[in-house]
């Protein structure tokens, strides 16, 4: 059985909210989960609870901030939580990591210590959007702000694998992000990228605009890491607030909250598919190990949803795959 480090202390609600999601994979899903963090704390949190005979505690007394200088925050606290369970996947002990730290650090402590797929030039990360037709993958979101057009390629590939081995999506249909359909279209990056990709033996469908994202028009979207953390976010706040908007007209008169309520049930289904903590995380790919980057406000069934990606992640092999056709 697949072991996954997790990150204790790495979010905004750690230790709690973490040992709590962690409990629950051990418990619902026979997830072998390695806690790193202060080890008398966690001793503590886990105590005789359901699910705790999954559970192992690895002593790290430091803790990497949200607000520190990534690099060199991983590179002077290596008894951190997040930078010992990146040492576990280096050293074999665990087959993937999970953190909802920081998220530069996340990516530094991957870098340093698993290191990169060989001809990978940078990993992205990647993550799940909720469209009209399932979801879509969108990379990178916010690992690589700058970018060459090798690049863009590369994530193009490593989506594509990961849609097709662990989202289980037949030949994915891969997009460019851009502002029209035409080639010519975009700045200088795009209509590189736009060549090249028409070059590879991917299904690559042509430029995409951000209207058709949310359509569920394509399966794998790719961009640079600034645009796609733009998008992200404005995806996370426009859903959040379409949600409020929603609440606030059932409450304007009696006939609106009598229809909400018929509509109950259709709105939770609504919401939770519109809400991150279903998705879990955001695979960091291109490292040469599972690791999974959790939100900052990750919940309980957030890292709950992170650990069970993580798993799935190591049982379809999504890491030797890309290594091997990256390869030739």
């Amino acid at each position: 059985m697949s072991k996954i480090a997790l990150d204790a202390f790495g979010g905004d609600y750690a230790p709690e909210e973490i040992v709590e999601g962690a409990l629950l994979a051990a418990e619902l899903e026979g997830i072998s989960v390695i806690l790193t963090g202060d080890e008398h704390r966690l001793r503590s949190l886990v105590g005789g609870k359901a699910g705790s005979n999954r559970i192992e505690i690895v002593h790290a007394p430091e803790v990497v901030q949200m607000d520190e200088e990534p690099v060199a925050a991983v590179r002077s606290k290596r008894d951190s939580s997040l930078v010992r369970g990146a040492q576990l996947v280096r050293q074999g002990e665990a087959q993937a990591l999970v953190s909802a730290g920081s998220t530069g650090a996340t990516l530094a402590a991957a870098l340093f210590n698993i290191g990169r797929i060989k001809g990978v030039e940078r990993p992205a990360i990647s993550t799940i959007l909720p469209t009209a037709a399932g979801f879509t993958l969108v990379l990178d979101v916010g690992a690589n702000v700058d970018c060459r057009p090798s690049q863009l390629v590369q994530f193009a590939q490593m989506g594509s694998i990961y849609a097709a081995e662990v989202l289980k999506v037949p030949n994915p249909r891969v997009g460019l992000l851009n502002v029209g359909h035409e080639p010519g279209k975009g700045n200088q990056l795009a209509k590189e990228v736009y060549s090249l990709l028409q070059q590879t033996s991917l299904n690559f469908i042509g430029n995409v605009e951000g209207r058709e994202v949310p359509g569920g028009h394509v399966d794998v979207v790719v961009c640079d890491g600034f645009l796609g953390n733009v998008v992200l976010k404005f995806a996370e706040g426009l859903s959040s607030t379409l949600l409020n908007m929603i609440k606030e007209e059932a409450k304007r008169s009696l006939v609106a909250t009598a229809g909400a309520l018929l509509m109950k049930p259709g709105f939770r289904r609504l919401k939770k598919r519109m809400d991150p903590n279903e998705y879990g995380g955001a695979p960091l790919l291109g490292i040469n190990g599972v690791v999974i980057i959790a939100h900052g406000g990750s919940n309980a069934k957030a890292i709950y949803n992170a650990l069970r990606v993580a798993r799935e992640g190591v049982q379809n092999r999504y890491v030797e795959i890309i290594a091997e056709r990256m390869a030739t």
